[in-house]
């Protein structure tokens, strides 16, 4: 049947819509020290914006403190002044040759706030996933339309992109839980 790689394209661009989920959702700090919570954190490395991934060697040194270590110690005012001017609301400690970034544990009410904020990019990648079948549906329709497949193949395939859509809004449900899970946690 020529139409089975629909399927299997709405199922691509369904795990590309998971995959942009769990993206966003490692930004989404929770309490506990995560080397992605710095992928949006860049430096003026030489006139060009450098992740600081890419001049320092980062790891986790306890549950709550990152350890920033630049190859080259002279840079270590320039990752303190990025680290600063973004979003993440933290204060870098540095030593002289390595900056400690230590996350302190959030409120109940700041954990609330990153719940609602992880629900909402969890129900948007839903509706991205709905979108997909949308788009595969009309693509169907169209095809039955212009003699292409029967109207029993038309159903059957409907069919099975509702288990494929249904499958995947449980996925980024199972996602949800688990992040609401670490956010709670701690």
């Amino acid at each position: 049947m020529a139409v089975n790689p629909l399927i299997s394209q709405a199922r691509e661009k369904m795990e590309k819509s998971i995959a942009s989920v769990k993206t966003e959702l490692m930004h989404i700090r929770t309490g506990r020290a995560s080397v992605a919570l710095l992928d949006e954190v860049k430096l003026d490395y030489y006139g060009t914006p450098t992740p600081v991934s890419q001049v320092a060697s980062i790891s986790v040194s306890e549950a709550r403190t990152l350890l920033i270590k630049p190859w080259d110690r002279t840079l270590l005012p320039l990752i303190e002044k990025a680290i600063l001017a973004s979003q993440l609301g933290i204060t870098p400690v540095n030593d002289g040759s390595v900056i400690r970034l230590n996350f302190p544990s959030p409120t109940t009410e700041q954990r609330k706030s990153l719940v609602k904020k992880s629900k909402e990019i969890v129900e948007n990648g839903k509706v991205a996933v709905r979108n997909i079948r949308r788009d595969i549906l009309k693509v169907l329709k169209d095809q039955k339309d212009e003699g292409k497949i029967s109207e029993d193949d038309e159903k059957s395939l409907e069919e099975s992109l509702q288990k494929l859509t249904d499958e995947y809004v449980k996925k980024l449900d199972t996602i949800f839980e688990e992040k609401e899970k670490e956010i709670m946690e701690f």
